[in-house]
């Protein structure tokens, strides 16, 4: 690990207070804005008030902000004497993406829990089911909507940040470059019949988890390019790294900890990264067990078999090993940053935080 014991204690302490006072604030502005939409939009007809509330109620359920936090630290680390009402626009406006990629991801993949309930799409099905389309294309169809409505505020968001006319315009250009970013990722994901793993976890996550908040946070808080290309290159490392913690989260982590079942990926028949590396080295019983929870709803006893035949293929050490060696470079990057000190000592903070996985597990 680059950092030192106590540099690392501080940097993880710095992380952790940057999130804790970020989130509040965050949530509170969300919240704030769907209250609005409801009550502007909501006496349209109960179909419109449905979907604002199921939109509303996946946004603001759970999520740690991470997205956020990063705007925050590359804002306040070009600009010490901002203002908190500007980072918490451009945080929303992440925050809200985000959501609205949730959406659009889970309907796509048929993930049906999403932060610990139901995904949007199963939720509008069964609120809206006994409507003119039943309820499976009313799921689908009302999720899409809800998408729309949520990316909506995040434009608005960033939009009406209280921030000079060219600053907001060069952000709110930077939120569309994420956006295709994430598009042409998910093309990759979800259409192609082959794709570079490290290419689409970059376009796919990194564009909106990691390099697309530093730059907003910089680009908010006036900085030059210069700082946008140094953060561009702290942020390649990491965004790689986000996913890949993702993927292990996918398979070993509890539900708890992901807001999704445990072996989710593996009931999902997800080709991430963990399962790119175990599958082909399946045998026997191994392969058999993860064959009986392969794209199906399964025990959780079954579940249990299969997440076990994949760690005994050594793909999770696999993968910690490489996100140990990404979170590395990342740390090694954030520490020369032309930012504040406190700003570099949160960025190394959030790379050590990723470090740390299932069980308080950290990779190395």
């Amino acid at each position: 690990m680059s950092a030192k014991n106590g540099e690392s204690q501080r940097a993880r302490e710095a992380f952790k207070k940057l999130l804790s006072t970020t989130k509040p604030l965050v949530e509170d502005r969300m919240k704030e804005l769907f209250d609005a939409r409801l009550k502007r939009r909501g006496r349209v007809s109960p179909e419109v008030k449905t979907v604002l509330e199921v939109a509303r109620d996946l946004t603001l359920r759970g999520g740690k902000r991470f997205r956020a936090a990063l705007l925050a630290s590359t804002y306040f680390g070009a600009k010490p004497r901002g203002t908190a009402d500007v980072a918490i626009s451009g945080g929303v406006a992440l925050e809200m993406l985000q959501s609205y990629l949730l959406v659009q991801d889970d309907w796509m993949d048929g993930d049906v829990e999403r932060r610990g309930g139901p995904s949007a799409h199963v939720a509008l099905a069964k609120r809206l089911g006994k409507g003119p389309l039943g309820s499976t294309q009313a799921g689908a169809v009302g999720a899409i909507l809800a998408s729309d409505l949520i990316w909506g505020l995040a434009i608005e968001s960033l939009a009406t940040a209280n921030a000079p006319s060219d600053v907001r315009a060069d952000a709110l250009a930077e939120l569309v470059s994420i956006h295709e970013d994430v598009a042409v990722g998910q093309v990759l994901d979800t259409l192609a019949r082959k794709a570079d793993t490290e290419t689409l976890h970059d376009l796919k996550t990194g564009s909106y988890t990691v390099r697309g908040p530093l730059a907003l946070g910089a680009i908010l808080g006036g900085a030059p390019k210069k700082t946008v290309t140094a953060l561009a290159g702290y942020a390649s490392p990491l965004g790689v790294a986000f996913q890949l913690r993702d993927d292990l989260l996918g398979v070993f982590g509890t539900e708890e900890e992901s807001g999704r079942p445990a072996g989710s990926d593996l009931m999902a028949g997800k080709n991430t990264s963990v399962l790119k590396v175990a599958l082909p080295k399946l045998r026997g019983a191994d392969k058999k067990a993860v064959d009986a929870v392969w794209k199906r709803r399964a025990p959780k006893a079954a579940v249990k078999r299969a997440i076990a035949a994949v760690e005994a293929t050594g793909a999770r050490d696999a993968v910690e090993r490489r996100l140990a060696t990404l979170c590395t470079e990342a740390e090694t990057r954030a520490a020369r940053l032309p930012l504040s000190a406190k700003s570099r000592d949160e960025l190394i903070g959030a790379s050590l935080a990723i470090r740390v996985g299932p069980g308080g597990r950290e990779a190395r």
